[in-house]
């Protein structure tokens, strides 16, 4: 269902009129219903128009997948605020950019995820912060921050249990929050999502109401999913496939969202099969783990239906080829999927590794990487999206600078289309590595690792994989005369970066191909490193 106008206030009505006492969201043993959802935000909503959060402000979230993340993006977008998603994954260096970065007011977080203790993280970036006592916050480091609500935990001084909110908002009405919701409308901006660039900083897409809930509805199109669904996927929501191809999608329909707080492969299947999960989505490596876990022949995985976990589903649902089951190719910018098909039917020969066609609105075109000019079927270039779903544009980087002078966006994927409009991805024309889902920056690696006294040069690039896509690789030249060794230098790495960027292979080398201007040959590099996985050597100290 599409609400009118298309914005969450007005959708958050039509979820509970339709679907009221079923089952939204689970977390463990905590599960809401849609009218639960509805109301636990309706409370933090009124808290925060009474601590001056309103149209415009950029609220931080950070916390796990479950119903407080949900209730808190309802909370912030039904009175117009601007949520900003964090990567549970940070280290303090990348928390406390993209804070700055996105000019967050208000930040809505837990104390401690996993081995994660945010508030020191905070601290560490921000140590001026130690002297502050609670809200109003203005410290320079983050010069917009006024105020840090934590829930499940002591906090800190500077901080403010996320708990009160609920009493902060007695005195305000449902008429006033009524009021405020009626002037949220499809054009205001509804989300910034925060994803690694072309260079070493993150960059930060800006999607509206109206884009996030249309283009979720016209996903399901092309998606075997209904309202009855009981859908499990570990993607986190803080990135656009967690948070449109699951979340939004499975809202649409009055579905059931099976979360947990962090995925083990055992764990993860007595979970599908206690949970009875219809749905299973991810990406490709959380199937392989599964299939290969030993409990996995004696699982009771009758319940599911469908999803892309492949080896999780009936035997007849599971493609004989991967290359004849159709792929989509999707980016933060344009809120996931750009290009679509129906993913449980078999391609003909002819179409063996499409990634479907345009998802209705939008449409590509095929450049030419070094003239710009627009090319014909079935030529290679760089592909290019305009439409609907497409971003308003990235923090802080003007229009001019974005998109093309006709509107379109030039992805950086390399690619050919066909008379038929059959869209074929081949590779990244940069540099960015794609690793099980996740974007990572080879400059931003290469950064930290310059910045250790024994390091003289770091090269970083993606080296294929067969599950995950592509996985981090480092070849590192030491100075003369420097010992380094490997558990050193990825404990370095591991106090300024998230796992996920983090090499799974890494290699001192005496010396990189260079190209005749002097450059580093990172084309001829990665082809180097490939030879040697493939002939055994997985690099020192390499973490698969």
């Amino acid at each position: 269902m599409l609400p009118e106008p298309c914005s969450i206030p007005f959708f958050l009505r039509d979820l509970v009129r339709e679907h009221g006492d079923r089952p939204c969201i689970s977390l463990g043993d905590r599960c809401l219903t849609y009218r639960e959802i509805e109301t636990a935000s309706r409370s933090w909503a009124k808290g925060l128009l009474a601590r001056g959060v309103g149209k415009g402000t950029r609220v931080g979230l950070l916390m796990p997948n479950g119903p407080d993340w949900v209730t808190a993006w309802l909370a912030v977008t039904r009175i117009g605020a601007l949520l900003v998603p964090l990567n549970t994954f940070y280290q303090a260096r990348e928390l406390g950019w993209v804070l700055r970065h996105a000019d967050v007011d208000t930040l809505l977080c837990v104390e401690r995820f996993l081995s994660h203790d945010y508030l020191e993280r905070l601290q560490t970036f921000a140590p001026e912060l130690d002297v502050c006592d609670g809200p109003p916050l203005r410290i320079p480091t983050l010069p917009f921050l006024r105020s840090v609500r934590v829930q499940g935990g002591a906090g800190r001084r500077w901080t403010t249990p996320l708990e009160t909110l609920a009493a902060d908002g007695e005195g305000i009405s449902d008429a006033l929050l009524a009021a405020v919701e009626q002037e949220v409308t499809p054009a205001d901006p509804l989300i910034v999502i925060y994803s690694s660039g072309s260079t070493a900083d993150p960059k930060g897409a800006l999607h509206t109401h109206g884009s996030i809930l249309r283009h979720a509805h016209r996903l399901n199109q092309f998606r075997d999913l209904r309202g009855d669904d009981r859908i499990y996927s570990p993607m986190p929501f803080f990135w656009v496939g967690g948070f449109v191809f699951t979340l939004v999608s499975a809202l649409h329909l009055g579905a059931f969202v099976i979360t947990e707080e962090v995925f083990e492969p055992g764990a993860t299947l007595a979970l599908i099969e206690r949970e009875r999960a219809t749905v299973v989505a991810g990406w490709p490596h959380y199937s392989k783990a599964m299939a290969e876990h030993p409990s996995f022949p004696e699982r009771d995985l009758s319940s599911v239906r469908t999803g892309n976990l492949y080896d999780l589903l009936p035997e007849e649902e599971r493609p004989r080829d991967l290359e004849l089951r159709s792929n989509s190719l999707g980016m933060t910018e344009t809120a996931g999927p750009h290009s679509i098909d129906r993913m449980d039917r078999e391609l003909p020969e002819k179409l063996r590794g499409a990634f479907g066609r345009s998802v209705p609105g939008l449409e590509h075109k095929i450049v030419d990487p070094e003239t710009g000019g627009t090319l014909g079927p079935d030529a290679f270039g760089e592909i290019c999206v305009r439409g609907p779903s497409l971003m308003q544009g990235l923090v802080k980087r003007e229009r001019e600078e974005v998109f093309d002078r006709d509107g379109f966006y030039h992805t950086g994927d390399g690619g050919s289309l066909s008379a038929e409009g059959y869209l074929f991805f081949k590779s990244r024309l940069g540099d960015l590595i794609k690793t099980a889902g996740a974007n990572v920056t080879p400059r931003e690696v290469e950064v930290v690792l310059q910045a250790l006294p024994e390091v003289r040069e770091a090269h970083v690039v993606g080296v294929s994989h067969p599950d995950r896509g592509e996985n981090v690789a480092a070849a590192v030249v030491l100075r003369e005369g420097a010992t380094l060794g490997a558990s050193a230098l990825r404990a370095a790495l591991r106090s300024e970066l998230s796992a996920y960027k983090l090499p799974r292979h890494l290699w001192f080398v005496r010396s990189v191909p260079m190209t005749d201007s002097g450059k580093p040959d990172k084309k001829r590099l990665r082809a180097d490193l490939e030879a040697r996985i493939a002939a055994g050597d997985l690099g020192e100290g390499e973490s698969a």
